[in-house]
């Protein structure tokens, strides 16, 4: 088992600690694993917003452009050809195109525990005890933060139960994003600079990867 150190944000009682498991947040940095689950995480959330014409699509005329033989040059029949300005795409890109690679569930909580034992050694994962605010208002969040001594340049906090006034008072700070256990992600984990988990939320966390 590891201990953690948990912050009390109102700084009013002495940290306290909690005990995880190694299995969990004592795992090799994986990096392989790690750059897999993040580019398919990436290329799960990819929608399909192009589009692109072919040759029956396009608007041409289906005059032959130049007689067949005695000019020289290459025979044509058509300007909706691929070979030419303005004709269609041979192999066209489409609104309904899938991008999404699968991954296991074995290998995305392997990933997700390299990425919080990585945290956890490069010291960018804090435990607070709790993290409420009694109106929607900024200045609670931003309060909280500095009662850690977190500078607000991309925080990620994670809570067990995100409240109404929490979001509220979050939703203006730029580089601040406050998530629930379950919404977490391996991309978001690794692009901010310092990740904030209660102590429930990281619990709810640990038993989600050990179940």
């Amino acid at each position: 088992m590891m201990e953690l150190k948990v912050i009390n944000v109102m700084g009013k009682e002495p940290a306290a600690a909690i005990q995880v498991d190694d299995a969990v947040f004592g795992r090799e940095y994986n990096e392989s694993l790690v750059h897999q689950v993040v580019t398919a995480f990436l290329a799960n959330a990819r929608s399909g917003t192009r589009a692109q014409k072919t040759r029956a699509e396009v608007s041409h005329s289906t005059r032959k452009p130049f007689k067949q033989k005695g000019t020289g040059r290459a025979r044509a029949g058509m300007t909706s050809s691929p070979l030419w300005r303005g004709g269609g795409r041979t192999f066209p890109n489409r609104p309904d195109e899938n991008f999404t690679q699968k991954i296991n569930r074995k290998m995305y909580r392997a990933a997700m525990s390299s990425i919080m034992s990585q945290l956890i050694r490069d010291e960018r994962l804090m435990i607070a005890d709790k993290i409420e605010v009694d109106s929607p208002k900024t200045k609670g969040v931003i309060g909280i933060l500095k009662n850690m001594s977190v500078d607000q340049k991309r925080v990620l906090i994670v809570v067990d139960e995100l409240s109404e006034d929490l979001f509220l008072a979050s939703r203006n700070l730029q580089n601040v994003l406050i998530l629930e256990t379950h919404q977490i992600d391996p991309y978001n984990l690794l692009r901010f600079n310092v990740v904030v988990f209660t102590a429930k939320a990281l619990e709810h966390f640990q038993q989600g990867q050990l179940a």
